[in-house]
């Protein structure tokens, strides 16, 4: 029996590449297609640019999808998808656009899959408007993996703005349904550090980033490392902050860019990671925006978050066209309770 086509208004809410990315993840677990148009009418440079044509097409490839209007610049696009395609594939942005949102766009299918599979794919792995490798693999994942599936990642080659030519590798073993968890408390940080990455640049960058946000959060240099690497298409640098509880480690990064000195960039990073410290919620904003898909797609859960955005909430609104679920939003402590449930509009 084939399914009613969604329409997808990519003005919507705040008007980005999210939400074609979302409605291309959903599409293919629920086998629903859809057309989108006003593809991101909200950025300056509105239509598809690289990476979210690499990301339709990846979508394409891995759900055997028919699909019209893929190609750069373009603004609606008409989405079919068919049977999930496992196994192994290979990917490449071909700029420095992220290589971490494309994994992501194809992630809720591949680990829902009837069997496993290798992933490689060639871009942007630290972006500016993008969640880094680092976060992918040390905040995001392991939630992930404790709702049933085990995906595994690794870095290749650092790709950085504006050269990218970054790459990494994921392993994906999927399970049959992802299980439902509450995120609530985040109980005691254990676990502390601040990294600054610099490639094909002076190490005495990382040196006063590192001198700055040290000092900045009163912390000893038992808790910092630099890394210094060549194993990079261009110059590009990076401050990360972690922060370890008993339910996750929560990442902020900070990233070195022209006219913009390493002091400020470090300080971008410890900004963030004192909000969050000052708070009791288990997500930061950016991670409360990556759990509102898996979660739907698990049925329900919980979470806390510092704040809800309006990424996020644009996020809310394109999953719950696809899946039958709402988000209930209650402030408790300063901080925001998520439950994800099912709607009271669908049957048992």
């Amino acid at each position: 029996m084939e399914q009613t086509m969604i329409r997808i208004d990519g003005s919507l809410g705040e008007g980005g590449g999210q939400i074609l990315r979302s409605s291309l993840s959903l599409s293919l677990v629920t086998g629903t297609p859809f057309r989108i148009e006003n593809i991101r009418a909200k950025r300056e440079r509105s239509g598809l640019l690289r990476q979210h044509l690499t990301g339709v097409l990846a979508a394409a490839e891995v759900g055997q999808a028919r699909v019209e209007g893929s190609n750069l610049g373009s603004k609606e696009i008409t989405f079919t998808p068919g049977t999930i395609r496992a196994g192994n594939h290979r990917f490449s942005v071909g700029t420095a656009g992220s290589a971490t949102l494309v994994f992501q766009t194809i992630l809720p299918a591949l680990m829902t899959a009837s069997t496993a599979s290798e992933i490689t794919i060639e871009g942007g792995t630290h972006n500016q408007q993008a969640p880094p490798f680092d976060f992918l693999q040390k905040t995001f994942l392991p939630i992930l993996n404790r709702m049933g599936p085990t995906v595994e990642v690794r870095l290749e080659r650092y790709g950085f703005y504006p050269a990218g030519g970054g790459r990494f590798t994921a392993a994906i073993q999927p399970c049959a349904k992802l299980a439902q968890i509450e995120l609530v408390e985040r109980g005691e940080i254990f676990g502390r550090a601040v990294r600054a990455t610099v490639a094909n640049l002076p190490r005495k960058i990382a040196e006063r980033e590192i001198a700055t946000a040290l000092r900045l959060l009163n912390w000893d240099e038992t808790c910092a490392e630099i890394i210094a690497t060549q194993n990079s298409a261009g110059p590009g640098n990076i401050v990360q902050i972690s922060l370890s509880s008993p339910t996750v480690t929560e990442m902020f990064s900070g990233f070195g860019r022209l006219a913009t000195s390493a002091e400020a960039v470090a300080s971008e990073a410890t900004r963030a990671a004192r909000k969050y410290l000052a708070c009791r919620a288990v997500a930061s904003e950016h991670l409360a925006d990556q759990l509102l898909l898996p979660f739907a797609l698990a049925g329900g859960g919980m979470f806390s978050a510092e704040r809800l955005n309006s990424h996020a909430r644009t996020n809310m609104q394109v999953i719950s066209t696809f899946l039958p679920v709402e988000f209930a939003t209650t402030e408790e402590d300063g901080r925001i309770l998520v439950e994800v449930r099912r709607r009271a509009d669908v049957g048992v």
